[in-house]
């Protein structure tokens, strides 16, 4: 007998899932310097589904391609070894300079976090293989792809890779949408799903999120 299928969640109650668990104050200020800047930093539902990973994996090396303001390298700090290491990357260093601000206010140790202002595939592939817990992607869609490729150099056996806008803005799932970016996230999706050494998931969290463990 076929099962009958899982009607679709209320808006009311996606609502309420997404802020399940709540932002404090210093995420806040983050998240207001990323609207400030233009900077669209992740939902507070995939930021505790990264801190969550991080928890679990009790992660002591972890690679972020987009800082933006800080909003996700907060929820991953939070979720790591206390002394646990966050290498994070990103073309804008004022845009650094504002995480930094958050970081110190979150009262994290300088020594754990790694900043380095550059674009990601020149940054990437400097990085040591096989040695880090995470690959956390939110940088530009186009590359994602590529950012593939290097998460699973960069990634220890059993580490997560893990990409935001893995919906982008609902176009994924619509075959009619054809641009770059889309195509690009589509391709990943593809890629991660029928990749034999990765088990993959897609949280549908704020705008998506795609994690896959490495086996």
């Amino acid at each position: 007998m076929p099962s009958t299928p899982t009607p679709p969640l209320s808006a009311s109650s996606w609502t309420f899932a997404e802020t399940y668990v709540e932002e404090d104050a210093v995420v806040a200020a983050a998240r207001a310097r990323a609207a400030e800047v233009g900077v669209v930093a992740i939902g507070s539902g995939g930021g505790a589904a990264l801190r969550f990973l991080a928890a679990a994996l009790d992660a002591r090396a972890v690679v972020e391609v987009g800082t933006g303001t800080g909003v996700s390298g907060l929820w991953l700090l939070r979720g790591m070894h206390p002394e646990g290491v966050l290498t994070t990357v990103d073309l804008e260093a004022e845009h650094q300079r504002l995480a930094r601000e958050g970081f110190v206010e979150a009262g994290i140790a300088a020594q754990r976090v790694r900043t380095i202002a550059g674009a990601a595939l020149d940054v990437l592939p400097r990085l040591t293989d096989a040695h880090y817990d995470i690959v956390f992607a939110d940088g530009d869609k186009a590359e994602y792809p590529a950012y593939l490729a290097e998460a699973l150099r960069l990634l220890r056996p059993g580490g997560v890779l893990a990409f935001d806008n893995a919906l982008w803005h609902d176009k994924v799932a619509d075959p009619a949408q054809r641009d770059a970016d889309t195509v690009a996230v589509r391709d990943l999706l593809t890629a991660v799903a029928e990749h034999d050494d990765l088990v993959p998931l897609l949280l549908p969290v704020g705008d998506g999120l795609l994690l896959a463990r490495k086996r």
